[in-house]
């Protein structure tokens, strides 16, 4: 993708849309972006693109990358959150959250051209929340909870941002380090915001959270009085000033502000870092201490009628990019969308065999029949209603069965005195028991026996009887009955009394 492609309104950036570049500095481009996610999810982001001068210097790009992914542990509401970091087709962007509001730089210039300063109280606000997030950055710590020393090293009012909500937030802490850390170039020249650089940093010594409380201070000297710290012509100038300098308190620009302020103000900006705050928490909570601190409603007012136009327009912006439709921006290669939801009726089966099973897992074909077809033409939902009623009825028929073989009524005909069957004395039961043998029939009972067949009693709505039973269910014509002993054990081996002996 060109440079000019990755400002084009619309255009596509991994999973993110590009939308108007809404701010623009030394070292990237901020423009209104859209996260495309699955299932038509979205949400708005600010996306910072790196000048490609940057983003094609390997060494650059890595120690970017890794400072990214430090500041995207730091968590505090003061701190606008680094969503996402993508380096793709020799392009950098750091995502962050949107925030509805204006940034320091721009309030201040605002103000001026109105000729006004700040609120006082709503500018000590802004410093104290602002110093609240830096040090939730000097503090964090990584997964092990090792310290990682973070410090911002481009404090300054173009990395403050003001929301609409009156909360003040930092940001830029990945681009901040890492443009420290590249800001000594191969050929020997210092990069960054000299204006608002601690003396042991323009002296390119020792580094710490101390740096942070310096810059600090000078935005803070800025918003009491309206006016430039370290102003000059040229880069040498600014230098000198800022090491050599004598640095007046605030109060001779604006005399009403209280000696507790002015002593807030200069400690700050000490020269030697062993007589500042040694934290920004410190800090912090002496500006607390003056007293008068404005409310979040108010800051947001003031924000809103100070920033005139801008915002509203930026507001149009946001609503516009919102309510297209996700089919009508152009889709980033390699995001996935969830296909259309099935229609009523719409057969929802997954066809595929799920991956790992063996051949002895995978199930048998279903049998040929006449059901067949039209059960596999029918709707999901209707298939599975079919199958259960199905399985219900063959259910309730397997339990019938089973009770009637096991505790059926009692025989409808008087059975027999013995049997020499086969069949019966083959039975579990006639073995079982030597006691419960029937003597050898007389030959006048084997001709009767052999005389009348055994005829089983037909029944239409019960399962057919064992053999072992049917012989007991029609006894011989003109035999006696036999109740020694007066019960018999059935194929099932369960003994059963002789309905004729008792």
């Amino acid at each position: 993708m060109s440079h000019a492609d990755a400002r084009a309104p619309g255009s596509a950036v991994g999973r993110y849309v590009l939308h108007d570049e809404i701010a623009s500095g030394g070292m990237a481009s901020v423009h209104l972006g859209r996260l495309l996610g699955p299932a038509g999810f979205a949400r708005t982001v600010a996306i910072k693109r790196l000048h490609p001068e940057h983003a094609r210097d390997p060494e650059f790009v890595a120690m970017f990358l890794d400072e990214a992914r430090l500041a995207a542990r730091i968590r505090h509401p003061n701190v606008v959150p680094i969503v996402d970091v993508v380096a793709l087709s020799g392009q950098l962007f750091l995502v962050m959250e949107y925030i509805q509001g204006e940034s320091l730089s721009r309030l201040l210039r605002a103000a001026q051209g109105r000729g006004e300063r700040i609120p006082l109280a709503i500018g000590l606000t802004v410093l104290t929340e602002a110093l609240y997030g830096l040090h939730a950055a000097h503090e964090a710590h990584d997964e092990r909870g090792e310290p990682l020393s973070i410090v911002h090293r481009d404090v300054s009012p173009h990395n403050i941002i003001v929301g609409r909500d009156g909360a003040a937030r930092v940001l830029d802490f990945g681009i901040a380090k890492a443009a420290s850390r590249a800001s000594t170039t191969r050929d020997g020249k210092v990069k960054g915001k000299f204006t608002y650089m601690a003396p042991e940093q323009l002296r390119r010594g020792p580094v710490d959270r101390r740096a942070d409380v310096f810059a600090a201070s000078i935005v803070l000297w800025e918003v009491l009085t309206g006016e430039r710290l370290f102003a000059a012509e040229d880069l040498a100038g600014i230098v000198a000033r800022v090491l050599n300098e004598t640095i007046e308190p605030p109060s001779t620009r604006v005399p009403s502000l209280s000696p507790m302020i002015d002593a807030i103000a200069m400690k700050g900006l000490e020269r030697d870092p062993d007589r500042r705050y040694a934290t920004a928490l410190e800090m912090a909570k002496a500006l607390e201490a003056v007293g008068g601190l404005a409310r979040p409603a108010e800051i947001g007012a003031w924000v809103e009628d100070i920033s005139g136009d801008v915002l509203k327009k930026r507001a149009a912006q946001v609503k516009e990019i919102e309510s297209d439709s996700i089919g009508s921006i152009p889709l980033p290669e390699g995001v996935p969308f969830m296909p259309k939801a099935p229609q009523v009726g719409e057969p929802t089966m997954q066809l595929e065999e799920p991956e790992g099973l063996t051949a002895n897992m995978r199930a048998a074909d279903p049998p040929a029949g006449p059901l067949t077809p039209a059960l596999l033409e029918a709707p999901a939902p209707a298939r599975a209603r079919w199958l259960a009623l199905t399985g219900a009825v063959v259910l309730a028929a397997l339990i019938g069965a089973a009770w009637w073989t096991t505790s059926g009524p009692a025989p409808l005909s008087p059975a027999p005195a013995a049997s020499t069957s086969p069949e019966a004395s083959a039975s579990p039961a006639a073995s079982a028991s030597p006691a419960a043998s029937p003597p050898a029939p007389s030959p006048s009972e084997e001709a009767a026996r052999t005389e009348t067949p055994v005829t089983p009693v037909a029944s239409t709505d019960r399962p057919r009887p064992s053999r072992a039973r049917a012989h007991r269910l029609a006894p011989a014509k003109g035999t006696k009955p036999d109740c020694s002993p007066n019960y018999f054990f059935d194929s099932d081996g369960i003994k059963r009394f002789k309905p004729e002996c008792i």
